[in-house]
């Protein structure tokens, strides 16, 4: 069968995966058009012909759909493609797969789970060639500068906040406007 991709509908608008015979190379969150979404799919995995979905792309998109709709989704029982991937970066990925929906964890705290306390620049790298985006869902992980409104890779111009919320999650940041209103409003301690 050799190395497919297809396009497709969710909430948030239209998104890319790319699979191979072993299972799923990557995944695209949408872009500000589809054809910047099929360009970067190309890019990605240029001997990638459109093709109709396999089996199990059929259930990947289908819970990616889902998640983007904010509903709970197992990704357990999708395959993924991890040929090329380093046995660490398998490690940081199932480790972030095993993150629940709705929470995040801390870089650091991914490094203490794969006892490697000063990997944080390894795990950061593991998590920039993220290409499984939402099945390994690096958007749990909180980074050191708390980028969550900046688009992580593969997720378009879909920001890590944007993602967190969809599961109910309240990410670690800064103020937003409004906390930062009810801080000027409080009455100060005499």
């Amino acid at each position: 069968m050799g190395r497919g991709y297809t396009i497709f509908d969710t909430a948030l608008g239209r998104c890319g995966i790319a699979w191979s015979d072993a299972g799923i190379t990557g995944v695209q969150l949408p872009e500000a058009r589809e054809i910047e979404t099929r360009r970067r799919l190309f890019r990605q995995f240029p001997d990638a012909r459109e093709q109709r979905p396999c089996s199990n792309t059929e259930l990947a998109i289908e819970g990616i759909a889902a998640m983007l709709r904010g509903q709970e989704v197992d990704f357990s029982d999708v395959a993924l493609d991890l040929d090329g991937v380093t046995p660490f970066n398998q490690r940081v990925y199932d480790c972030i797969r095993a993150i629940p929906r709705g929470e995040t964890r801390t870089a650091d705290a991914i490094a203490d789970e794969l006892h490697v306390p000063k990997a944080l620049n390894s795990i950061a790298q593991a998590l920039t060639k993220n290409t499984f985006v939402l099945i390994v869902p690096c958007h749990r992980v909180r980074d050191i500068g708390n980028g969550l409104d900046k688009p992580s890779p593969n997720s378009g111009i879909v920001s890590r906040r944007r993602l967190l919320s969809l599961e109910g999650a309240r990410p670690h940041a800064g103020l937003t406007l409004f906390d930062a209103f009810l801080a000027v409003d409080r009455p100060r301690a005499s």
